[in-house]
């Protein structure tokens, strides 16, 4: 299963979040947060077949005035 994470640092830590479903997870590193993320996503789906129905993630940028 393709999931899309996104990753913000707020100090101390990495947050990761699954754009996909609603499941967070943060570390010290990028590299830690998204084997985090990794790990609660296992669980999360623990039990349950692939989810139908399950449409694409649009990523688009979003330009405001300063």
């Amino acid at each position: 299963m393709h999931l899309t994470a996104a990753v913000t640092h707020e100090a101390p830590w990495y947050v990761a979040r699954c754009l996909e479903v609603e499941v967070t997870s943060q570390g010290t590193t990028v590299e830690e947060a998204l084997e985090s993320l990794r790990e609660a996503l296992e669980l999360y789906f623990e039990g349950t077949s692939h989810p139908d129905g399950m449409e694409p993630v649009l990523i688009a940028s979003v330009e405001i005035a300063a």
